[in-house]
């Protein structure tokens, strides 16, 4: 069998640019969920069977929403692959605004903030994105998989605002949830942040629980590059 590619420290550090996917033809039924880390399948085929059992009300604004959301999608996913993030951002900011704001509450309009969130984040605007990703963090509370990477971007946003305090307390939530799906990567996060903050023992310490708990992690030879350094 072939040796599986690592990904370079550029690759693991990128902004989550394939965070969220839809496919306009599948959106009433499943939602493709992809993050930039590791378990990216395991979270597309958690994410098919969550998705795929929220039931949308057939009334007509669900219905509406859906296909405003649907079509904005299909929008997004044309000129994402073509312009900068900035300029998609300022193309289609608009289409999903509308959508969560005059459908609040919907399941549809959850997705759509969910969706911009990512989108502003992609574009720089970190502090419109944590707003946003702060409030799917109660709307996805009962869904975990979902919950636990939106913790991660907020991570994320906060370190791009330099506020490493903040960032380090949303990745030790997931490293201390019972179940132990992106725990791996939020401990690696922990040591790059701890480091940054000066506290070169609890870096030293969340690289350590990665080789000694989670051996298998995809950049166990970066975690043990970081120590060595």
């Amino acid at each position: 069998m072939a040796k599986k590619r690592k990904k370079t420290r550029k690759e693991l550090l990128k902004k989550p640019d394939e965070f969220l996917t839809i496919s306009s033809k599948l959106i009433k039924l499943a939602m493709e969920y992809k993050t930039h880390l590791t378990y990216a399948l395991g979270i597309i085929l958690v994410l098919a069977v969550i998705i795929s059992g929220i039931r949308f009300f057939s009334i007509r604004a669900e219905n509406n929403a859906s296909a405003l959301l649907d079509k904005s999608l299909t929008k997004y996913n044309s000129i994402k692959a073509e312009k900068q993030p900035d300029v998609v951002y300022g193309e289609v900011s608009e289409d999903f605004e509308f959508i969560f704001k005059k459908y609040d509450g919907k399941e549809s309009a959850k997705l759509a903030r969910l969706f911009y969130a990512n989108i502003c984040y992609n574009a720089g605007k970190y502090k419109q994105a944590i707003e946003l990703y702060k409030t799917a963090l109660t709307e996805f509370e009962k869904f975990p998989m979902i919950h636990r990477q939106i913790l991660s971007n907020l991570g994320y946003a906060y370190e791009q605002e330099e506020d490493y305090s903040t960032a380090v307390g949303y990745f030790e939530k997931i490293s201390s949830a019972p179940e132990p799906i992106m725990r791996d990567e939020a401990l690696y996060h922990l040591g790059r942040l701890y480091n940054k903050l000066g506290e070169n023992e609890k870096s030293r310490e969340a690289y350590n629980k990665i080789l000694t708990d989670h051996q298998n992690f995809i950049y166990i030879d970066l975690v043990r590059e970081r120590i060595s350094g």
